[in-house]
């Protein structure tokens, strides 16, 4: 048997964020993570993962030491955000407007996860367990317990960060509701004739919205929601056609550009019915998937990494068990409204922008039109998007 303060079960962005935040409290942390990411070289396609970081979430990982390597290895950072339905009546969410030099960062998921392992291994208090896949998870009065290859390894805690089908959660008995949306996603790297790209955008239609996320250097990645079967559809396509149902598809404003790879992936809300059973915790996708509309995913993961850390912080100061129900009560109650309310706020942009009918176009076009030029809500809308 082996012993930790904290066991982490998945390696990812969230796992090895709360690592870092916990080892910085005096805590002795294993993280476990069967898969290593592949190494960075920068001349490597794309990534066709990625994710909008906020600035908030740039301040937490800063802090934590996570965030240099990604500045030594690629990122894009974007001062734009639009949005629209018909051209004339648009929202335009821009950096100057709060004095700030970019809104936040698109980061290929797999960098920012090198630039947090950097940290992990630099990290005293932090052993990585890297080709090992834990089996099965259990507690009782003495700990928390996880099996690995045969070995046995004990907590106080354990998190379960191993993603929206989480084995952790699972075997901890939390049950979890949600459902799938009527629309897929075709993610399509692209390489632009343009050689940086400072703006990210989005265009409603009726069968789905069209985006664009700018990626380092010449390069973007498009993003297209429609039916599952018209996705199908689209990824058989050969390259040309392809091209050409994009140039159809998406607004002028594209420009050229010549297609790199493609992926599609189903789109679902999924939410754990509680974030902790006994000394079990959850954290981003194992507790919460949202539709990526905003690009709020793992920004949310990090807003659990924050609430965790502090809750935990603060029992420590008062004599509390990391474990014990009141702390993690704590977390809880931090988390599960805020996920919430931004699930729910996804899902009623999401509905109101997915129909045809007249009245209603002329409503949210409307609403997009006073939101553009409602001065101080506007700017408040901005600070929790990014966080702030």
């Amino acid at each position: 048997m082996e012993q930790s303060d904290i066991l982490i079960a998945g390696g990812g962005m969230v796992g090895a964020a709360s690592a870092l935040a916990l080892a910085d409290l005096g805590l002795e942390v294993t993280l476990f993570e069967a898969q290593e990411p592949k190494l960075f070289d920068s001349e490597q396609p794309m990534d066709l993962r990625v994710s909008a970081i906020s600035q908030a979430s740039e301040r937490l990982l800063e802090n934590l030491g996570g965030w240099t390597g990604v500045a030594s290895m690629r990122s894009a950072p974007y001062r734009t955000l639009e949005t629209w339905e018909w051209q004339g009546a648009r929202i335009c969410f821009d950096a100057g407007e709060l004095g700030l030099s970019h809104l936040g960062h698109i980061v290929e998921n797999r960098i920012l996860q090198l630039s947090l392992w950097q940290a992990v291994r630099r990290h005293s208090r932090v052993r990585l367990m890297t080709g090992i896949r834990p089996e099965r998870f259990w507690q009782d009065d003495q700990g928390a317990w996880l099996e690995a290859d045969g070995r046995f390894y004990r907590g106080q805690l354990l998190l379960g960060c191993d993603g929206a089908q989480s084995q952790v959660r699972r075997q901890a008995g939390i049950g979890v509701s949600g459902w799938n949306y009527r629309q897929h996603c075709l993610a399509i790297n692209i390489r632009t004739e343009r050689p940086q790209q400072d703006g990210t955008w989005q265009e409603f239609t009726p069968t789905g919205p069209r985006a664009l996320l700018p990626l380092a250097g010449p390069h973007a990645s498009l993003v297209w929601y429609d039916a599952p079967e018209t996705i199908a559809r689209l990824k058989r396509l050969p390259i040309g056609e392809l091209k050409r149902a994009i140039l159809s598809a998406f607004p002028d404003r594209l420009g050229q550009f010549e297609i790199e790879q493609l992926a599609s992936f189903p789109l679902t809300r999924q939410h754990a019915k509680a974030y902790y059973q006994g000394r079990v915790v959850l954290l981003g996708d194992a507790a919460h998937t949202i539709n990526p509309l905003a690009g709020q995913g793992v920004n949310l993961g990090f807003k659990d990494v924050a609430a965790l850390a502090e809750v935990v912080r603060q029992g420590m100061e008062q004599g509390e068990p990391i474990y014990s129900d009141a702390v993690l009560k704590r977390y809880q109650r931090r988390r599960h409204p805020d996920n919430l309310a931004m699930q729910t706020a996804m899902d009623a942009f999401y509905l109101m922008f997915s129909n045809d009918h007249l009245p209603l176009k002329l409503a949210r076009n409307l609403g997009l039109t006073l939101a553009e030029h409602s001065g101080p809500i506007k700017r408040k809308v901005m600070q929790y998007a990014m966080g702030l």
